[in-house]
């Protein structure tokens, strides 16, 4: 009877209540349920992770290493070891003539009546470069011969007359101070003899150095003179001409890499615009180093070849003995304002950065002359990704061969 009119009441009750009024208590529903989630899942992180941790903090550190690791880059790296490889010192200069011989004038000069050689050509000592008009000269010499000439008569006139004079002399007709007269006479006659014929060969070695004569057999380099122009002591240089057609390059190296070379070593020469390499040596070093460029000259012999052109730009690779240096390939050094550099990776698979000094480059490798021992872990790619300091994970590869 009771629970019969419980029931009645609340369904009476039910039907009563605004529909502002059923929203709300379906709110007060949905927060207490939401909050009994919430307690839930917190309960249940508690026990997964709150325990775990309490109990296994080792286990934790090493899950969280081995993620750490997972994260770091994979990095490739070789250890170079120490290899005997040529020690090859690069270095750049001018071509030259290794003996060039200037030729001006080198008498009184004139007016140049013909050029008889071109740049280019290969004349022998004492062969004609240029002549220089000589009418004036010409007759000036006829008029020193025949001089000589002149002086050739009176020479004999007089020695005719010491002749007769001397035959005289016994019959008494002649004194001995005639005799000793007419021989001074003689004797001045045939000095004036001698001052003709010198007078007369000045006066041809004048004409003979109107020709422009090569000093000794080369190549002409220049010309700098030309049929009708006057020339003269102060014209100054007509014709430049290489000795033998020898030719050279004229190189500069550092101080110290200047203090390992020896006259002798091997080069090989290449000029700018061609690809052909030419063989020589060093014939001489310089006994000074410049004080502004701290650079000094090595002048590297070569034969002729008419692709070394003086005054042209060469490259130069000289061959300075053996070295037993690390041997890395080209992308693992790196190179900013402050030199060149590798990464190495060191304790903790750090990476660290290295300077270091670069030597010889080639099919092989690069030499690094200081900075490595060769037993370090040295990034061979993606320098230019990583930092010093970071973490990675080095994976072995083999030494550049």
């Amino acid at each position: 009877m009771n629970l019969e009119s419980s029931i009645t009441r609340q369904s009476s009750d039910t039907e009563f209540l605004t529909d502002e009024e059923i929203m709300a208590k379906r709110r007060r529903r949905n927060i207490i349920i939401a909050i009994v989630a919430v307690v839930a899942a917190l309960a249940l992180a508690y026990f997964a992770f709150g325990r775990g941790d309490v109990g296994k903090t080792g286990g934790s550190a090493a899950a969280d290493s081995k993620k750490s690791d997972q994260q770091a880059p994979t990095v490739t790296v070789v250890v170079p070891g120490r290899q005997l490889v040529s020690n090859i010192v690069s270095a750049t200069g001018t071509l030259a003539a290794r003996r060039e011989m200037p030729v001006g004038i080198a008498g009184e000069g004139g007016m140049v009546s013909r050029v008889w050689v071109e740049p280019g050509d290969w004349v022998q000592q004492g062969q004609v470069l240029a002549s220089i008009e000589r009418s004036v000269q010409s007759q000036e010499a006829n008029q020193l011969a025949a001089s000589v000439v002149a002086a050739q008569a009176d020479a004999r006139l007089a020695q005719s007359e010491l002749d007769r004079a001397s035959a005289l002399v016994a019959r008494g007709f002649i004194s001995k101070a005639d005799i000793d007269r007419k021989t001074a006479t003689r004797d001045a006659a045939r000095a004036r003899v001698g001052v003709a014929r010198a007078q007369l060969g000045a006066g041809q070695a004048r004409i003979g150095r109107l020709d422009i004569r090569a000093p000794a057999g080369g190549l002409v380099l220049t010309r700098a003179v030309e049929p009708g122009q006057v020339v003269g002591a102060g014209s100054g240089v007509l014709f430049r001409l290489a000795r033998s057609g020898e030719m050279e390059l004229k190189a500069q190296l550092s101080e110290a890499d200047l203090a390992r070379m020896n006259i002798g070593l091997a080069a090989k020469v290449t000029p700018v615009g061609t690809a052909t390499a030419f063989s020589g040596q060093i014939w001489q070093l310089s006994p000074v180093i410049d004080t502004q460029t701290r650079q000094g000259i090595v002048r590297i012999a070569l034969s002729y070849n008419s692709a070394l052109r003086p005054g042209g730009f060469a490259s130069a690779q000289i061959n300075s003995g053996t070295l037993e240096v690390p041997l890395l390939p080209e992308s693992a050094v790196q190179s900013d304002p402050n030199g060149n550099y590798v990464f190495i990776v060191g304790k903790g698979n750090k990476v660290q950065r290295r300077t270091v000094k670069v030597g010889s480059v080639d099919d092989q490798g690069v030499t690094i002359v200081e900075g490595l021992a060769g037993t370090e872990q040295v990034v061979l790619s993606a320098g230019g990704f990583l930092n010093p300091g970071e973490t990675v994970v080095p994976n072995r590869a083999k030494p550049a061969r």
